[in-house]
Parts: C-alpha cells; sequence; structure tokens
C-alpha cells in the first residue's frame, strides 16, 4: 500500500466521521426533546408470562408518573393553610405545570351523593348485606339507629334520602371517604400531634423523564418552596412524585459520567504521556476512542430510539479498554525506533488487533443476548464502540503516524521487565506447581462463601431523603404508588366484576386481622349486577308492604312529603360500570379499568394497601378463577436471578467459543497456558468477592464476561507482539500493563458509581483485570523456555 493510498483512506474515514458527528449532533439535539432516557422502568425487561400484565404493570406505574404530590407542614393551622395556598398561587403561574390543585372549588357534598341516589337499593355495605340476611332483622331499630346517629362528617346522604342508612354506610366504604385528607377551608387538610398538613397537587405539562421539564419543574418548586417558607416561618414541604427520582437518577449518573470520565481520562492521559512522553500519540489515541464513543452513541439512538443513562455510564469507561487498540499501535511504532515502517506496523499489529476485537466481540454479543433492554444496549455500545475504535487504528493512525517516534520510557519499560520475568519464573516447572496448590488453598474458603440475592432493590439506590419524605406523605394522606396488584380477567365486564367480589371476600379477613390496610377495587364502587340483584332482594320484602314502610318512617318522626318520594323511589335502577366510569367523581379511578387494553374479554385492577406479605396476598389470589398477583420488583428478581444462574454456562460457553480460535493460532497445547490467565483472574476474583461477603448478582457475572475478553486480549496482545521485540525485552508487557491501568482507570472506577449495579460490575472488573495482567506473562513462559 503506498502512502498516498494511505492518505486516501484515512481522508474517507476522516469524512466518515465528520458525518457522524453532524447526525450525532442532531440526533441528540435537534430534536427538541432530550434523547437520554432517565425513566428507569424502561431498562428493565418484559418479566410477565401474561401480556396483559406487562401493560397493567407500566400503566399503573405510570398513572401518577406526572403527577407532583406536595404536603405543606406547620405546627400552626394557620400558617400551614396560608403556606398552601402560597405554594399553588406561586406553582400555578408557572406553564411547565398543567393543573395546581391547592384550594377545592367550593362544591356542595350533596352533588357527590345525587349520582347514586338513583340506585341507592342496589348498594348495600357488607354489614347492612349481613344484617339484612340474617334471620330476626328489624328494620324500625335499623331505623330509629340510624336516625340516632352522630352526625356523619365527609360525604353524607340527607336523612329523607336514606333514612335506614343503607346508602350512606355503603358511601363510608368509598375511596374518598376513607381518606385521612379532610376537606377544612377549602383545604385538604390532616393533623397528626400538633402538626397541621395541607395536601397541594400539581400535575407536569410533559413527561416527567423528560430533561427541560424535570428542570423547570424543580426550578419552579424551590423557589416556590423558598419564599413560601420565608413567609410561614416554620413551614416544611414534603414531595414526592416520579419527576424527583428521575431528576435525582439523572443527577447521580452525570456524577458518575463526570468522575468516571473526567478522571479516567486525566489517568490514562498522564500514562499515556509517562510511557510514550509525547503528546501527538495522546492524542491521536483519545482521537482513536473518541470516534468509536460517538459512533456507538449513534448507533444507540438510531436503534432504540433513545440512549439509557446505564449506557451512557458505561460508555465513559468503555473508554479504557477501546483505547488498547491505539496503545498496541503507538506501541510498536515506539518500539521499531527508526525502522518504523506504517506499512509493516499495520501488518505486525493487525493480527492481534483482529484476535483481540473478536475475542472482545464474542464476550458483548454474548451480553446481547440477555433479553434486559438495558444490557442490550450496552452491548450494542460497546460493540460498535471496540469495532469503530479499531478501524479507526487502520484506517487513520497509519498516516498520521508515519514518521519514527520515542521508544517507551526506560522505566516503565524496566518495571514491566522485572515482573514479567519475576512471574515468568515463579510459574514454571514445580514452583509454578507449589504455587498453584497454594493459590487454591487460599481460594477455596472465598469460593466457600459465595452467596447470591437477586433482589432488585439492591440494584438501584433511591435518594433515601425522597423515599423518607414519600413514607411520610403515604403514612398521612394514604396516597402512595404500590407495586404489587391484582390482575382480574374476566369473558366480560359482569364476570370481572364477580371476580373482583369473590377476591374481596379473601382480602377482607386480611384487614380484619390488621395484615392489610384495604385495597382498592372497581366492584367496590360499583357492584356486579348480580351483587346488585342480591342487595336489591334482601331490601325487596321490606317494601312488599309499602304501608308498612310508611308506618316505620312515620313512627321516627319522617313527614308524608318525604315519605312518599322514598317509597315511590323504590326499586330504582343498577348502577351501570361504563357509565359511572363517565362520572367525573370516577376520574382518579379510571386507570383500574383496563377494558380497552383487553383484546379478549374485560380486565381490571385490585390494588391491595398496606404493607402485607406477598405469600398472603398471592394465597388470597390461589384458585380464584382469573386473578393473579402481579409482582413486578419480584418477577424482576426471579429473572435476575434465572439469568445469573445462566450466566455461569455463558461463561463457561464463551471460553469454550475461544478454544478453538487460539488453538488455530497457537496450537492445541498452548491453549490451556494463553487461556489460563483470564480464567484464573476469574476464579481469584470470585474467591475475594467471597472473601468480602459480597452477593453475586447478574452484573457480577456479565463483569466476569468482560474480565474473559479483555484477560484474552493480554495474552493475545503479548504472544503476537513479543517475538517483534525480541531486542528490547520488558517492552511488549510494558505495553500489555499500560493497557490494563487504563481499563483499570475506567472500568475499576465504575467500583465508586452511585449506582450499586455499576459498583458491583466496576468492583468484579477491577479484580478480575487486576488479577488477568498479573498472570499474564505465564501465557508466554512456555515458548520462552523452548526459544531459550
Amino acid at each position: 500500500m503506498s502512502p498516498r493510498s494511505l492518505w486516501l483512506r484515512a481522508a474517507w474515514f476522516a469524512a466518515a466521521t465528520l458525518l457522524l458527528a453532524v447526525l450525532g449532533t442532531w440526533l441528540l439535539l435537534g430534536h427538541g426533546s432530550s434523547a437520554i432516557q432517565t425513566d428507569l422502568l424502561a431498562m428493565l425487561p418484559a418479566t410477565e408470562q401474561n401480556p396483559l400484565a406487562e401493560v397493567a404493570a407500566h400503566r399503573l406505574a405510570h398513572a401518577n408518573g406526572d403527577r407532583v404530590i406536595l404536603l405543606v407542614a406547620n405546627a400552626n393551622d394557620d400558617r400551614a393553610k396560608a403556606a398552601a395556598r402560597e405554594l399553588g398561587r406561586a406553582l400555578g403561574k408557572n406553564s411547565v405545570f398543567a393543573t395546581v390543585t391547592a384550594e377545592l372549588p367550593p362544591f356542595n357534598l350533596q352533588q357527590r351523593v345525587a349520582p347514586y341516589l338513583a340506585h341507592r337499593f342496589n348498594l348495600l355495605a357488607d354489614a347492612d348485606r349481613t344484617a339484612l340476611a340474617r334471620p330476626g332483622y328489624d328494620p324500625a331499630q335499623a331505623l330509629v339507629q340510624h336516625v340516632n346517629e352522630p352526625f356523619v362528617t365527609g360525604v353524607a346522604t340527607r336523612l329523607q334520602d336514606a333514612p335506614f342508612g343503607w346508602l350512606q354506610h355503603w358511601l363510608d366504604q368509598q375511596p374518598w371517604n376513607r381518606s385521612p385528607l379532610v376537606p377544612e377551608d377549602n383545604l385538604l387538610t390532616a393533623h397528626r400531634g400538633e402538626v397541621s398538613y395541607v395536601l397541594v397537587t400539581a400535575t407536569l405539562k410533559g413527561s416527567s423523564y423528560d430533561d427541560a421539564i424535570q428542570r423547570r419543574a424543580l426550578g419552579a418548586l424551590d423557589q416556590a418552596e423558598l419564599a413560601t417558607q420565608r413567609d410561614q416561618p416554620g413551614t416544611r414541604i414534603l414531595r414526592t412524585g416520579a419527576v424527583f427520582y428521575a431528576a435525582a437518577a439523572r443527577a447521580d449518573a452525570e456524577h458518575d459520567v463526570h468522575l468516571v470520565g473526567l478522571v479516567s481520562t486525566i489517568g490514562i492521559a498522564l500514562l499515556l504521556l509517562g510511557v510514550f512522553r509525547s503528546p501527538g500519540p495522546l492524542l491521536l489515541a483519545f482521537l482513536s476512542t473518541a470516534i468509536g464513543i460517538v459512533a456507538a452513541t449513534i448507533l444507540c439512538v438510531l436503534i432504540f430510539g433513545h440512549i439509557y443513562l446505564l449506557t451512557l455510564v458505561f460508555g465513559a469507561a468503555l473508554l479504557g479498554e477501546a483505547v488498547d487498540y491505539s496503545i498496541q499501535y503507538l506501541s510498536a511504532r515506539a518500539n521499531a525506533g527508526d525502522a518504523w515502517e506504517p506499512r509493516k506496523g499495520l501488518r505486525q499489529v493487525r493480527p492481534a488487533l483482529l484476535l483481540a476485537l473478536g475475542t472482545s466481540l464474542l464476550g458483548y454479543a454474548l451480553l446481547g443476548l440477555v433479553p434486559f433492554p438495558a444490557l442490550r444496549q450496552m452491548a450494542c455500545f460497546a460493540m460498535t464502540g471496540m469495532t469503530v475504535a479499531c478501524l479507526s487504528v487502520f484506517g487513520l493512525l497509519p498516516a498520521l503516524l508515519q514518521r519514527p517516534a520515542k521508544p517507551l520510557s526506560t522505566t516503565s519499560v524496566h518495571i514491566a521487565r522485572i515482573l514479567q520475568e519475576s512471574v515468568a519464573r515463579t510459574a514454571y516447572g514445580r514452583r509454578a506447581v507449589a504455587l498453584a496448590v497454594v493459590l487454591l488453598l487460599l481460594a477455596m474458603p472465598g469460593w466457600w462463601q459465595l452467596r447470591h440475592d437477586d433482589d432488585v432493590h439492591l440494584l438501584i439506590a433511591p435518594p433515601a431523603a425522597l423515599t423518607e419524605q414519600e413514607k411520610q406523605i403515604r403514612d398521612i394522606t394514604g396516597l402512595g404508588n404500590g407495586t404489587q396488584f391484582y390482575l382480574v380477567q374476566g369473558k366480560d365486564q359482569e364476570q370481572v366484576l364477580q371476580r373482583e367480589e369473590a377476591l374481596e371476600q379473601r382480602l377482607q379477613p386480611l384487614v380484619e386481622a390488621n395484615s392489610l390496610q384495604g385495597w382498592l377495587g372497581l366492584a367496590g364502587m360499583a357492584p356486579s349486577l348480580q351483587r346488585q340483584q342480591a342487595n336489591q332482594a334482601l331490601l325487596a320484602p321490606l317494601f312488599v308492604q309499602p304501608e308498612r314502610m310508611r308506618q316505620w318512617l312515620s313512627h321516627v318522626g319522617f313527614r308524608a312529603n318525604d315519605i312518599e318520594p322514598y317509597i315511590h323511589a323504590w326499586p330504582g335502577t343498577p348502577l351501570d360500570l361504563q357509565a359511572w366510569l363517565k362520572t367525573p367523581i370516577a376520574t382518579p379511578f379510571r386507570y383500574l379499568w383496563m377494558g380497552d387494553e383487553a383484546h379478549h374479554g374485560a380486565a381490571s385492577l385490585v390494588l391491595p394497601q398496606g404493607d402485607a406479605p406477598v405469600a398472603m396476598l398471592q394465597h388470597a389470589a390461589d384458585h380464584l378463577p382469573g386473578v393473579m398477583l402481579v409482582d413486578k420488583p419480584a418477577s424482576i428478581s426471579a429473572l435476575f436471578g434465572r439469568y445469573r444462574r445462566y450466566a455461569s454456562v455463558w461463561l463457561l460457553a464463551a471460553v469454550l467459543l475461544i478454544v478453538p480460535v487460539f488453538g488455530w493460532r497457537y496450537g492445541w497445547r498452548e491453549v490451556p497456558r494463553v487461556l489460563a490467565p483470564p480464567v484464573l483472574g476469574i476464579g481469584f476474583t470470585l474467591a475475594v468477592l467471597g472473601y468480602l461477603h459480597q452477593p453475586l448478582t447478574l452484573f457480577h457475572w456479565m463483569a466476569l464476561m468482560l474480565v474473559l475478553g479483555v484477560g484474552a486480549n493480554y495474552a493475545v496482545f503479548l504472544r503476537e507482539g513479543e517475538p517483534h521485540v525480541m531486542h528490547h525485552p520488558g517492552a511488549m508487557y510494558a505495553s500489555v500493563l499500560l493497557s490494563a491501568f487504563t481499563a483499570l482507570l475506567s472500568f475499576g472506577l465504575l467500583a465508586l458509581s452511585s449506582m450499586p449495579a455499576l459498583r458491583d460490575f466496576g468492583l468484579t472488573l477491577l479484580l478480575g483485570i487486576g488479577f488477568t495482567v498479573l498472570l499474564v506473562p505465564t501465557s508466554t513462559t512456555s515458548r520462552k523456555r523452548q526459544d531459550a
């Protein structure tokens, strides 16, 4: 290949890179919305065998996704209410909020009763139904008892509309009457001890996961909160909502990207400067890596439509592995001295680079097989980034590096030579056997202490302050977002409601035993026709004789103009679910109806409230047709556990796939020696994790797969490069050590990540790469002895 051809190829590569940069800028900034995905739920895989359950889980998770709940607290009741009004007014002026509710509009509680009057004889509370079904029920006594009941707060019926109290008792069971929040001065207020709490809610005019919406909303909230606390001393504002968790996740990820990216960049720059003693190799190494990362980002956005936070953090760490290809080419140039010829250098490193790229792609391809959206994107990112970074070495560097360079620093080569010879001597003959036995005995207790824990909650770390505020708001207001729910399916609406009622019969004993606070379901608000007909059948004997009913009512003081409308209202009409769902009072509960999502039949959701054990909730659904408990975190944990078990098999499969490649290149007898460093590195890493009592997760096994790929690369670099630097002992191992340190600076820094999953990932890579690079001189011992 002529110099002109080298420059022509470099020009084509540069033009393609420029186009990529333009495309990437447009994809990331030109769409008007950020391509960065902060929705943690979107990173998780589908876990439910029932597709409708998966849809329901997403619907439930996002039902309140764009809602912000604020609770204004103050020991002074007047200040608490004044602060809530001021906060509501301040937020209402900001266009980022679609609605802000602090003060309730004036309304008549009777307006909430009116829709049910026509159906009053079909709606009975459980206690009334039981009492009416009991032999000897005395309606006259029930009438006297209700007439003398104390004044009812909340939504109350007029006495002449429900003289026996049946409708009132049914309304008392409704969610809006069970809320700890009560209207006071047109504000929803709760009192705990000497502190008054006032509810303020708002909905965002956009997604909680939109970067621009997050920043505007948080800015408006912070400003309004400061002003409120200044004007109403002693005010404290609790907050919860998806926007706060999404913003915190974004901030953590940005911190990790900055930490890993900045520290690893500075560290790698210092290393390259120290070893190559020139800024040129440093700039070219970073150029090659940057091209790979830009290409990987663009391809991920094109394929997936967005890029996850986790991928961005992982991408910052990929810097350490992608730079290896440049380091090997730069080392070949430095070791050639004045005899450097770029095309010859390219031929020299090409087999090692292609072999290393192949083993890396193999490891990442296995990672991509995991049905986990975030892991697939990370695999796509890594495979693209590594391939383009490697191609940049072939396309750009030969044209840009045509003149000889300074040799590697004497100090680095000297240290590498001492280390390499020490390891090689120790790992030969009987000493190798004795050392292996000692290491095995040291590792066995660590392996024995290994355990696993697949709980998905261990992999994420929401800010403690936010979770504490959410807990306080849930305790005070009863508002909250559970992750467990029942999916109730049936052939039609009527069957779904009947199955809900069957489930409620199982849940009620749990409530009475204080194991469950309650539940939220549509059948409690719009019973099945079967239940309504049964209710009416229980009341029918009381209306058979209208004159007797007149006597009962007249006896306790009702006037004729109240008695006659009540008697003529019998039997009324049944309450229809679809008609009820269209009423304003049903608005907060419409998401519980899944009829529009169920393609065959109908479905609904029932939400248990409280902290009942999963086993107890599952037992309530056992053998109930059409009813299943959906526990998304438990399902994800089970999936992680399943793939963690598979991962050990995949790791073995990856080793077996590499064997024929190495056998073809180095001969079958040399395969164990070449593979020993990464395999032993993995074994010793597991032992240390056992000693650290760190439970293994899927992310540990993913990291071990990368250790295998990276460790195999180091063995390949050393074996392929050694014959070309026989005149310069230690030079090749120095370049391998340089590659390892760059990887440790990037991947290893993930051990400092705020995300537990990435922290586990980083620690495993730190240990694995560390052990492997120390052992890698043993991969050439046999041949060196033969050569000697």
